[in-house]
Protein backbone atom coordinates (compact mmCIF):
# COMPACT_ATOMS: atom_id res chain seq x y z
CA UNK A 1 0.00 0.00 0.00
CA UNK A 2 1.38 3.37 -0.99
CA UNK A 3 0.63 6.63 0.77
CA UNK A 4 2.38 9.88 1.53
CA UNK A 5 2.33 12.42 4.35
CA UNK A 6 1.77 16.14 3.84
CA UNK A 7 0.63 19.14 5.88
CA UNK A 8 -3.12 19.61 6.05
CA UNK A 9 -4.53 22.27 3.74
CA UNK A 10 -7.73 24.11 3.09
CA UNK A 11 -9.97 21.81 1.09
CA UNK A 12 -9.18 18.78 3.26
CA UNK A 13 -12.22 19.40 5.47
CA UNK A 14 -14.55 16.97 3.72
CA UNK A 15 -12.05 14.10 3.88
CA UNK A 16 -11.19 14.98 7.46
CA UNK A 17 -14.88 15.05 8.36
CA UNK A 18 -15.48 11.61 6.82
CA UNK A 19 -12.54 10.23 8.77
CA UNK A 20 -13.62 11.80 12.07
CA UNK A 21 -17.18 10.43 11.75
CA UNK A 22 -16.19 6.95 10.54
CA UNK A 23 -17.31 4.00 12.69
CA UNK A 24 -14.12 2.37 13.91
CA UNK A 25 -12.50 5.80 14.28
CA UNK A 26 -14.83 8.21 16.09
CA UNK A 27 -15.25 5.88 19.06
CA UNK A 28 -11.59 6.46 19.94
CA UNK A 29 -11.42 10.24 19.49
CA UNK A 30 -13.22 13.10 21.17
CA UNK A 31 -15.40 13.91 18.16
CA UNK A 32 -19.03 13.09 17.54
CA UNK A 33 -20.62 11.27 14.60
CA UNK A 34 -22.76 14.40 14.02
CA UNK A 35 -19.76 16.66 13.46
CA UNK A 36 -20.23 19.04 10.54
CA UNK A 37 -17.82 19.69 7.66
CA UNK A 38 -17.76 23.40 8.51
CA UNK A 39 -16.29 22.62 11.94
CA UNK A 40 -13.42 20.83 10.24
CA UNK A 41 -12.91 23.61 7.68
CA UNK A 42 -12.87 26.19 10.49
CA UNK A 43 -10.27 24.12 12.33
CA UNK A 44 -7.98 23.94 9.28
CA UNK A 45 -8.33 27.59 8.30
CA UNK A 46 -7.94 28.92 11.86
CA UNK A 47 -4.87 26.91 12.86
CA UNK A 48 -2.22 29.12 14.45
CA UNK A 49 1.58 28.87 14.57
CA UNK A 50 1.39 26.47 17.54
CA UNK A 51 -0.63 23.87 15.62
CA UNK A 52 0.95 21.41 13.21
CA UNK A 53 -1.33 18.96 11.40
CA UNK A 54 -0.41 16.30 8.86
CA UNK A 55 -2.55 14.02 6.72
CA UNK A 56 -1.74 10.64 5.20
CA UNK A 57 -2.95 10.43 1.61
CA UNK A 58 -3.57 7.34 -0.52
CA UNK A 59 -4.38 7.55 -4.22
CA UNK A 60 -7.35 5.49 -5.34
CA UNK A 61 -7.51 3.74 -8.72
CA UNK A 62 -9.57 6.69 -9.96
CA UNK A 63 -6.55 8.90 -9.07
CA UNK A 64 -8.69 10.53 -6.38
CA UNK A 65 -6.88 11.31 -3.13
CA UNK A 66 -8.22 9.73 0.05
CA UNK A 67 -7.30 10.97 3.51
CA UNK A 68 -6.45 7.77 5.37
CA UNK A 69 -5.10 9.36 8.53
CA UNK A 70 -4.27 12.57 10.29
CA UNK A 71 -2.11 13.54 13.22
CA UNK A 72 -1.59 16.82 14.98
CA UNK A 73 0.88 18.42 17.33
CA UNK A 74 -0.24 21.33 19.47
CA UNK A 75 2.53 23.31 21.17
CA UNK A 76 1.50 24.63 24.55
CA UNK A 77 1.02 28.40 24.38
CA UNK A 78 1.82 29.00 28.04
CA UNK A 79 5.37 30.38 28.27
CA UNK A 80 6.21 28.09 31.17
CA UNK A 81 5.03 25.03 29.23
CA UNK A 82 6.45 26.04 25.84
CA UNK A 83 8.66 22.92 25.94
CA UNK A 84 5.52 20.68 25.84
CA UNK A 85 3.29 19.55 23.02
CA UNK A 86 0.14 17.46 22.85
CA UNK A 87 -0.47 15.03 20.01
CA UNK A 88 -3.53 13.37 18.56
CA UNK A 89 -3.94 10.89 15.73
CA UNK A 90 -6.64 8.99 13.89
CA UNK A 91 -6.39 6.40 11.13
CA UNK A 92 -9.05 5.22 8.64
CA UNK A 93 -10.48 1.92 9.89
CA UNK A 94 -9.36 0.06 6.73
CA UNK A 95 -5.78 1.32 7.04
CA UNK A 96 -5.10 0.68 10.74
CA UNK A 97 -2.06 -1.50 11.57
CA UNK A 98 -0.56 -0.90 8.10
CA UNK A 99 2.15 1.64 8.90
CA UNK A 100 0.11 4.81 8.51
CA UNK A 101 0.15 5.61 12.23
CA UNK A 102 3.87 4.92 12.41
CA UNK A 103 4.55 7.34 9.53
CA UNK A 104 2.34 10.05 11.03
CA UNK A 105 3.84 9.77 14.54
CA UNK A 106 7.33 9.84 12.99
CA UNK A 107 6.41 13.08 11.20
CA UNK A 108 5.19 14.62 14.46
CA UNK A 109 8.28 13.55 16.38
CA UNK A 110 10.54 14.92 13.65
CA UNK A 111 8.99 18.37 13.86
CA UNK A 112 8.86 18.22 17.68
CA UNK A 113 12.50 17.16 18.11
CA UNK A 114 14.28 18.77 15.18
CA UNK A 115 12.36 21.96 14.49
CA UNK A 116 10.49 22.95 17.64
CA UNK A 117 12.91 21.45 20.19
CA UNK A 118 10.11 20.18 22.40
CA UNK A 119 11.22 18.17 25.41
CA UNK A 120 7.84 16.68 26.33
CA UNK A 121 5.11 15.22 24.10
CA UNK A 122 1.91 14.11 25.81
CA UNK A 123 -1.35 12.45 24.85
CA UNK A 124 -4.38 10.66 26.21
CA UNK A 125 -5.72 7.38 24.88
CA UNK A 126 -8.61 5.14 25.91
CA UNK A 127 -7.13 2.51 28.22
CA UNK A 128 -8.53 -0.35 26.09
CA UNK A 129 -7.06 0.94 22.79
CA UNK A 130 -4.21 -1.57 22.82
CA UNK A 131 -3.10 -0.96 19.21
CA UNK A 132 -2.71 2.78 19.80
CA UNK A 133 -0.88 2.21 23.09
CA UNK A 134 1.49 -0.18 21.34
CA UNK A 135 2.17 2.44 18.65
CA UNK A 136 2.91 5.14 21.21
CA UNK A 137 5.16 2.86 23.26
CA UNK A 138 7.09 2.03 20.08
CA UNK A 139 8.05 5.72 19.95
CA UNK A 140 9.07 5.93 23.60
CA UNK A 141 5.81 7.12 25.16
CA UNK A 142 5.24 5.85 28.68
CA UNK A 143 2.10 5.62 30.76
CA UNK A 144 2.07 8.28 33.46
CA UNK A 145 -1.40 7.93 34.88
CA UNK A 146 -5.06 7.15 34.45
CA UNK A 147 -7.89 9.65 34.07
CA UNK A 148 -10.95 7.88 35.42
CA UNK A 149 -14.34 8.58 33.83
CA UNK A 150 -12.54 10.94 31.40
CA UNK A 151 -14.81 10.63 28.36
CA UNK A 152 -18.11 9.26 27.18
CA UNK A 153 -18.05 6.48 24.61
CA UNK A 154 -21.06 4.45 23.48
CA UNK A 155 -23.14 5.58 26.45
CA UNK A 156 -20.53 4.77 29.11
CA UNK A 157 -17.88 6.73 30.97
CA UNK A 158 -14.44 5.48 29.98
CA UNK A 159 -10.95 5.83 31.39
CA UNK A 160 -8.05 7.37 29.50
CA UNK A 161 -4.34 6.70 29.97
CA UNK A 162 -2.08 9.71 30.14
CA UNK A 163 1.13 9.03 28.23
CA UNK A 164 4.21 11.12 27.58
CA UNK A 165 7.53 10.95 25.77
CA UNK A 166 10.46 12.88 27.19
CA UNK A 167 13.34 13.75 24.87
CA UNK A 168 16.09 13.33 27.44
CA UNK A 169 18.82 13.91 24.85
CA UNK A 170 17.46 17.34 24.03
CA UNK A 171 16.77 18.09 27.71
CA UNK A 172 20.38 17.19 28.64
CA UNK A 173 21.84 19.38 25.89
CA UNK A 174 19.76 22.36 27.04
CA UNK A 175 20.99 21.97 30.64
CA UNK A 176 24.67 22.05 29.60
Amino acid sequence: MEFYIRPIKSGDAEGLNKLRRMPGVFENISGLPSERIQQNEDFVVNMDANQHQFVAISKLESNEELIIGTAGLFVNGNHRRRHCGTIGIMIHKDYQSKGVGTALIAALIDIADNWLMLVRLELTVFEDNKNAIYLYEKFGFEKEGLKRFAAIRKGKYENECVMARINFTLYSSLKS
